[in-house]
């Protein structure tokens, strides 16, 4: 075997160890066993729609905001979008506690990509 093969060889297996680290902390980053517990199952769905909708509200704020720093939104806008934003946030609130929900619960742990919000 020529040594330019065996360095290639060679890299590539500590690729491999690499990607396999990664893969241990995915993981560590799901639960072994599903729960079919229904009212856990219910609090997970819950948890995941809610995240969503708190990733999507955090987007639609920061754009309005864009909007308002480039002038582009008159002030009755600006006020509807207001309250909009804080009775969403009021909802939110609401459902998290029915839910048993904190605002840390709703920031998933993505494994090697981070935490989502």
């Amino acid at each position: 075997m020529t040594d330019d093969l065996h360095d290639k060889i060679l890299a590539g297996e500590r690729d491999l160890d690499a990607l396999a680290g990664e893969l241990d902390k995915l993981r560590d980053a799901f639960p072994r066993r599903v729960n079919a517990d229904p009212e856990r199952v219910e609090q997970g769905l819950a948890r995941l729609v809610l995240t969503l909708i708190e990733l999507l509200r955090q987007l639609m704020e920061r754009q309005a905001l864009r909007r308002m720093e480039h002038g582009t939104l008159t002030d009755d806008e600006i006020e509807r979008m207001g309250d909009t934003f804080m009775k969403l946030e009021q909802r939110m609130t609401e459902l998290k506690r029915e839910f048993g929900l904190e605002d840390a619960d709703l920031n998933l742990d993505l494994g090697p990509l981070g935490r989502l919000l």
